[in-house]
């Protein structure tokens, strides 16, 4: 069985570090950046979202994100 927890986690801990890296990226930056899918990004930021470590912010119709620091 897959822990949940586990792999999660590890998909926030890269999104963290790319953008701990890189800063005010969008979904598709941390995706590339971190050699993940779109799906596992997004995966990654909605962990991150409930621990209250990232922030959004909208640049036209597209939404950055970056550390809650």
């Amino acid at each position: 069985m897959v822990n949940v927890e586990e792999v999660f986690g590890v998909l926030a801990g890269k999104v963290w570090s790319t953008l701990k890296e890189n800063g005010n990226l969008t979904v598709g930056e941390i995706a590339k950046l971190a050699s993940l899918s779109r799906e596992e990004a997004m995966a990654g930021l909605g962990w991150l979202a409930r621990e209250n470590k990232i922030r959004i912010e909208y640049h036209g119709k597209k939404r950055h994100y970056s550390l809650n620091e």
